[in-house]
């Protein structure tokens, strides 16, 4: 791994003129649980990292208006013990308390995890199902985007860490009626890639017998994080029961293609991963919502 220059801006502004002035061989850095190896196996080039987590505010949690702000620093650490996030997204505590281990949890960052692009990435899978979105700063100033327009391919994403940088997430909290989970399975509890994992937020109606909207997120079933959009409008157009959520499941199974893995799992052994990890969290999901 080499570069010549560390830099530690204290603002926002400071970063993205920095990452200007060095036109593409700048990069922006956080916890680097991922960039670092990336630098090591020269998958990835900088001269200059940008080290962002001293700038006040991206690594806060709070209230705003009617979202939760999530600074792209936070660590995953932070947002699995935040009483905030644990109350108002519990899909993403839940999914924070998979990533890693203790250590990675520690300094592996939201903002990381989601410029990485990875279609399992455990938080992007999470924020998809809250139906998030990101500011993006860059010399321009800063914008809200959906958080499902930055996946290009795996490893791939449109934020470009040699002149922009994620400054948050926002989204909205689970309200009356409202619940969310997270599921996963790997081949053992810590240090392990998802053979798939699904985030799921539904909102039923004030009689709670029907699904009033759903978003079921799941990974890794297509090149991006993959949103089941046949299964959640399946899910409004029944009664709800045991069967409406198996079938649901069943649909989502259907959706996605994933593929075989030497080292993972085999297609079909994760498309019925899928089916079941989708009526585990949905069936969590809607107990929660009824109280």
């Amino acid at each position: 791994m080499a570069f010549d220059e560390y830099v530690t801006p204290a603002s926002v502004e400071e970063s993205v003129a920095m990452l200007a002035s060095l036109r593409g061989a700048g990069r922006v850095i956080a916890g680097g649980t991922d960039l670092v190896i990336q630098l090591q196996h020269r998958e990835r080039k900088a001269s200059c990292l940008v080290d962002v987590t001293g700038i006040p505010g991206l690594a806060e949690i709070r209230r705003e208006d009617s979202f939760i702000i999530v600074g792209a620093a936070t660590t995953f650490a932070q947002l699995e013990q935040s009483p905030i996030v644990r109350r108002g997204a519990p899909v993403l505590a839940e999914a924070a308390s998979w990533v890693g281990s203790p250590q990675i949890r520690n300094v592996g960052t939201l903002g990381g995890n989601v410029v990485n692009a990875q279609p399992a990435a455990d938080g992007s899978i999470a924020l998809l199902a809250l139906d998030a979105e990101a500011e993006i700063a860059n010399l321009t100033g800063r914008q809200w985007v959906p958080l499902d327009s930055l996946f290009v391919s795996p490893g791939v994403s449109r934020i470009d860490a040699t002149a922009e940088m994620i400054t948050a997430f926002r989204f909205r909290p689970q309200a009356a009626w409202e619940g969310s989970a997270f599921e996963r399975l790997a081949r053992r509890r810590a240090l392990s890639l998802p053979l798939i994992n699904v985030g799921v937020r539904v909102q039923l109606n004030a009689e709670r017998t029907h699904v009033r909207s759903a978003r079921i997120s799941i990974g890794p079933v297509a090149p991006v994080p993959f949103r089941a959009g046949a299964a959640e409008k399946l899910l409004q157009s029944r009664a709800l029961d045991e069967a409406t959520i198996r079938e649901a499941s069943e649909v989502a199974a259907r959706e996605g293609n994933p593929r075989s893995s030497l080292l993972r799992a085999s297609k079909e052994y994760r498309i019925e991963l899928v089916r079941t990890l989708t009526e585990r969290a949905l069936s969590r999901a809607i107990q929660a919502a009824r109280g």
